[in-house]
């Protein structure tokens, strides 16, 4: 079975992947976050919940 040698597709993956790895994160890091997750102001309730059953 052609498939089980390495040789010919093994050096193709492995070079792909580093390639993939070492521009990905530069690229992904140049876009700007448009929806920042830590708020600016927040809103803190001084209202307490009181359950029946506790």
């Amino acid at each position: 079975m052609p498939q089980l040698i390495p040789d010919p597709w093994f050096f193709i993956f492995l070079s792909s992947w580093l390639i993939l790895i070492s521009l990905a994160p530069r690229k992904i890091l140049k876009h700007n976050i448009l929806n920042d997750p830590t708020p600016s102001t927040t809103k803190t309730s001084t209202n307490n919940w009181t359950w029946p059953w506790s």
